[in-house]
């Protein structure tokens, strides 16, 4: 009789290990949709524009699954088992993928904030104590109204040299110089911002850079939302960089696009911002800086500028 009782015996046992199976399993499930939840999420935050042919939307079992001890060899179980370990290490890599790109764009941020910082302080001292008295009936250029104040006048390497005067020897007092900016026509449109723009464009362009700073500074003072702002900061920024001014022109670059990222010019500024920095000697963050650029504006950029980031990455021995 004891072949015969252990019979029921045994049915019973199998009876009871169903529902332990069918929970085991029903928690395993829970956990797989959680970490498939999660995953997805860390994945919109590494790839915002989307991305489903760099990380699968759906994770398969290994073709080896991985034995349990205590539990078949292949089953339900050894799957959901699998699966969960191929979300985890997923979601660890993209976790990890996330961490890099918010470290790099803190360095660039603590990059810009530590040159600026540099630069507002020699500009400070520069006009604290290094430019000598102005000349007794020295005439200013007409129409500046300028508030820089550049070191002593030096010629530079920029397109045409110039010499960016000082108060002791201010352009307008050289009549043939005078002459030149009396016959740039002013634009009277009616639309103030316009007009400054258009007449600081004709002196940039006759190489009276002074002068289109000046004629420029007023549209982005009096005339910050007025499209034609980004441009005018932009092009101050070209002038100081033509008259071999690359210092004073890395401010106004990263002023521009700092204060206007959605602006006309902005990109132009970040691009123009990594010229200035190479002439400054600083390799790195003009890397730097055309990392930000792509990375900003890659859509929006021309042929010819993405043609241009490559050769100065190139020349700059960017990695």
């Amino acid at each position: 009789m004891r072949p015969l009782l252990g019979l029921p015996l045994a049915a019973l046992g199998l009876l009871l290990a169903l529902p332990a199976t069918a929970q085991d399993q029903g928690a395993l499930d829970g956990r797989v949709n959680k970490l498939e939840r999660e995953m997805r999420a860390v994945q919109r935050k590494v790839f915002p524009g989307g991305a489903p042919n760099q990380v699968e939307p759906q994770i398969t079992a290994p073709t080896q699954p991985t034995d349990i001890p205590g539990s078949p060899s292949s089953g339900p179980l050894a799957t959901l088992t699998a699966r969960i370990d191929a979300l985890e290490s997923q979601q660890q890599s993209l976790t990890g993928q996330l961490e890099q790109v918010q470290y790099k764009q803190r360095q660039l941020e603590e990059s810009f904030a530590a040159y600026k910082a540099a630069t507002d302080a020699r500009l400070k001292t520069a006009e604290a104590g290094a430019l000598p008295p102005a000349t007794p009936g020295a005439v200013a250029a007409a129409g500046d109204t300028s508030t820089d104040t550049p070191p002593p006048p030096t010629r530079g390497p920029g397109n045409g040299g110039g010499t960016l005067g000082t108060p002791a020897a201010a352009p307008a007092a050289d009549p043939a110089r005078a002459a030149r900016v009396n016959a740039i026509e002013k634009p009277a449109t009616g639309d103030a911002a316009e007009d400054g723009y258009t007449y600081g464009y004709r002196l940039w362009n006759a190489k009276l850079y002074p002068e289109a700073i000046a004629a420029l500074r007023p549209v982005v003072q009096q005339y910050p939302k007025h499209r034609r702002a980004s441009f005018a900061q932009n092009l101050i920024g070209r002038a100081y960089l033509d008259d071999g001014k690359p210092s004073l022109a890395s401010r106004e670059f990263y002023e521009n696009y700092k204060n206007a990222p959605d602006g006309e010019r902005a990109p132009d500024s970040l691009f123009y911002l990594a010229d200035a920095l190479t002439k400054l000697k600083k390799t790195k963050e003009a890397c730097d800086v055309y990392g930000e650029l792509t990375d900003v504006y890659g859509d929006k950029m021309s042929a010819t500028m993405k043609s241009d980031i490559v050769k100065g990455r190139t020349a700059n021995k960017c990695v």
